[in-house]
């Protein structure tokens, strides 16, 4: 038998095979918050992982927060390079968007439903891709770790020191989030800082004793505005006063106030100066006090020249497997990989798996399809696992 005639009777990727699999996943529900729910599909990971000879070792959650799962080839060896897979099984969805909100469903050359998008797609690409290459009887040129945490959508309070143990491990990193728009692909991401503020003021009657009242909600004001003013979009710093809360009633001088402040910056340099800044916080009434908890929750994703060597090697493979790989603009939203980028372990190709993905509304966590499904196949293909 002839090469030619010899591959065309292997085992092909079907990409309605991929899709079951993906939906699979999507049929059992993760919201972050319920870790005995993300248990139950870290429990169907495990089997499936187990199933292909990989040794998994299931470390407990805390916190309230679901165990994160860590599969190794057969061939991995302590000290020896590797490849490490990075996903999430947690989503943003809360139970019972399946039954409501967002069924899960095929239209046309689209399927929509919670969670397929960020990222039960991405995260169920590489199990495939790893037993077509058994099915193949081929091997993958290093040994891969897979880790699947269970807390990402909250800033992997759990789970970061596992991934930057296993980051240190590797000599490269794939990160299964979701490509943008075009299936290009992410080569950087801002860091993303978190605070909580509390402030405390003199409660009053604010008919009475008005002038007796110190506000907490007039301080918080003041302090959102200064807060907001430190957004540079020059210098890719923004900051986001997103939640707050204060008050007990409409004829009372409040005396406590609370707001939750986002910020993200290009650089680590940048990072330490806002930190600075936020944690510093002078109250403009000096009857009136301050607290500010936080820091930096992912450090900066930066470009490197390792991450664009890495890169050009991906494309190779996307152009091998019949579609071109394109990277990114700078993106604001951050993910496990700032960690591991952070180490100086290269990982341009956490956006590669799924350029067939959109989102279908602007606020990227509600209806999501998969367009051009028929094109799966060849998108994981390009997945360098192999």
């Amino acid at each position: 038998m002839t090469d030619a005639a010899a591959r065309d009777n292997e085992p092909k990727i079907d990409a309605e095979e991929i899709l079951d699999g993906i939906l699979e996943w999507v049929e059992m529900e993760t919201p972050t918050y319920h870790g005995d729910k993300v248990n139950l599909l870290a429990d169907r990971i495990q089997g499936q992982w187990e199933a292909q000879g990989c040794g998994v070792e299931r470390i407990p959650g805390r916190g309230g927060f679901g165990d994160h799962l860590l599969a190794r080839s057969p061939d991995w060896e302590e000290g020896k390079p590797c490849l490490l897979v990075l996903s999430h099984m947690d989503t943003v969805h809360p139970l019972g968007t399946k039954d409501e909100a967002n069924p899960i469903r095929r239209e046309g050359d689209s399927v929509f439903g919670p969670g397929i998008y960020d990222m039960k797609a991405g995260a169920h690409l590489p199990y495939y891709a790893y037993r077509h290459l058994k099915r193949l009887g081929h091997g993958t040129k290093l040994p891969v770790s897979f880790l699947f945490v269970s807390e990402e959508e909250v800033g992997s309070p759990t789970s970061r020191e596992v991934i930057e143990r296993e980051a240190k491990k590797a000599r490269y990193v794939l990160v299964t989030e979701p490509a943008r728009d075009g299936g290009k692909i992410v080569t950087a991401r801002k860091g993303v800082g978190r605070f909580e503020m509390r402030i405390t003021g003199r409660p009053s009657h604010s008919g009475a004793q008005h002038q007796e009242g110190r506000s907490a909600v007039k301080e918080l004001a003041h302090q959102i505005l200064e807060i907001e003013g430190f957004t540079d979009y020059a210098r890719g710093v923004t900051t986001n006063v997103g939640m707050v809360k204060a008050g007990t009633g409409v004829n009372v001088v409040p005396r406590e106030a609370y707001a939750e402040i986002d910020l993200r910056v290009v650089s680590a340099e940048d990072g330490e100066e806002m930190v600075a800044k936020i944690l510093n916080r002078v109250p403009r009434d000096p009857d009136v006090t301050i607290e500010i908890t936080g820091g930096m929750n992912r450090p900066p994703y930066e470009r490197s020249d390792a991450i664009m060597a890495l890169f050009d090697k991906a494309k190779i493979c996307a152009d091998a497997a019949g579609f071109e790989l394109e990277t990114t603009p700078l993106t604001g939203g951050g993910s496990d990989g700032n960690f591991s980028a952070a180490l100086g372990v290269p990982m341009p190709l956490g956006e590669l798996l799924q350029d067939q993905l959109r989102q279908a509304m602007a606020a990227g966590y509600e209806d999501l399809d998969w367009s051009a499904v028929t094109r799966i196949a060849a998108r994981a293909a390009g997945l360098p696992v192999g």
